[in-house]
């Protein structure tokens, strides 16, 4: 097949990388120039996050991951693509259109696709999952269908989840507590700037890692009592969990963040997910492709204790 022809130097092969205005995507841009390595950019507008990546040094494509025109043209002269979007109601759609323009494209050493650890866990019959979560699990099957050199990564909650950064925070600094409805389910988050670095690591080297799969998580996995115990010693003040039932905190504290429905339910089944224990996971994929250990929760708390605190919200 065409994607099999001969390797060019890893520091001349164009990536085309999605997503890059932010999260993940703009992180693995930011890794792959700093390597020196040849970036195409995909963005959905030309504005001010444009301009920092090409500040960068990155070429700049915009356009729409669900029209394949758009996509042809992105992929022009790339020989490895990286595939990440957000929570969408378009997910699969566009997935597909990036599968079908890269073999249309016939040159790619790798397609590395964003996915998420549930998916392990899942059938063609579960019906416990999110949407999103389903649309992840249809993407997978699609892309291992297309006969691409395609490498799944998969990473677990994030961090920078809302339910982290924005509800538990939010509940920490008003009254010191973590008001979730985790029950005793066990958790390992994993931190954006791990998951870039993975993927800016498996891009830099097809030949090693194109065709497999790796699960990211941070370092262990433990229930949410246990969560409180590392954040008292990190904000250095006493932080304790409360189990709230899960209607409740959807009425209470996701329901009034006003996010769109489709992000809202994925939030509420995750967190009921984390309830039935699906989230207990912890891997070594992360150091052992980039090297380090991933980054702790305490000190991904600790370097955004202002928004533990309410400092933010003070200064604004």
């Amino acid at each position: 097949m065409a994607h099999r022809h001969s390797t060019p130097s890893s520091h001349t092969a164009l990536t085309l990388v999605t997503g890059a205005a932010g999260g993940v995507g703009r992180m693995v841009v930011e890794r792959l120039r700093g390597d020196g390595l040849p970036v195409r950019a995909f963005v959905h507008r030309d504005d001010e996050r444009a301009a920092e990546l090409r500040a960068l040094g990155a070429d700049i494509a915009v356009g729409d991951l669900t029209r394949a025109a758009d996509v042809v043209r992105a992929l022009d002269g790339c020989r490895r693509m990286y595939f990440g979007l957000g929570v969408s109601s378009y997910y699969l759609e566009a997935t597909v259109t990036a599968a079908a323009a890269a073999l249309d494209q016939g040159r790619l050493e790798i397609f590395v696709n964003m996915s998420q650890l549930t998916v392990s866990q899942m059938t063609l019959a579960g019906s416990g999952e999110s949407r999103q979560q389903r649309q992840h699990w249809l993407a997978e099957q699609a892309l291992n269908w297309s006969g691409l050199p395609v490498t799944h990564i998969r990473p677990t909650v994030f961090m920078e989840n809302p339910i982290f950064q924005m509800v538990m925070a939010a509940d920490i600094a008003r009254d010191s507590t973590i008001r979730l409805p985790f029950g005793s389910g066990r958790t390992s988050p994993v931190a954006t700037q791990d998951v870039a670095e993975v993927v800016a690591t498996v891009l830099a080297a097809p030949e090693t890692h194109a065709g497999r799969t790796y699960g990211l998580t941070g370092e262990r996995s433990r229930d949410m009592t246990a969560v409180a115990e590392e954040l008292t010693d990190a904000l250095g003040r006493t932080i304790t969990y409360v189990d709230v039932p899960h209607e409740e905190w959807v009425r209470t504290r996701l329901t009034p963040l006003g996010l769109p429905d489709y992000i809202g339910e994925h939030l509420a089944k995750m967190a009921r997910l984390h309830a039935e224990n699906r989230y207990d996971r912890a891997t070594d994929d992360v150091e052992l492709i980039t090297g380090h250990s991933p980054l702790r929760f305490s000190d991904f708390v600790r370097s955004r204790s202002a928004a533990f605190t309410g400092d933010d919200a003070r200064a604004r």
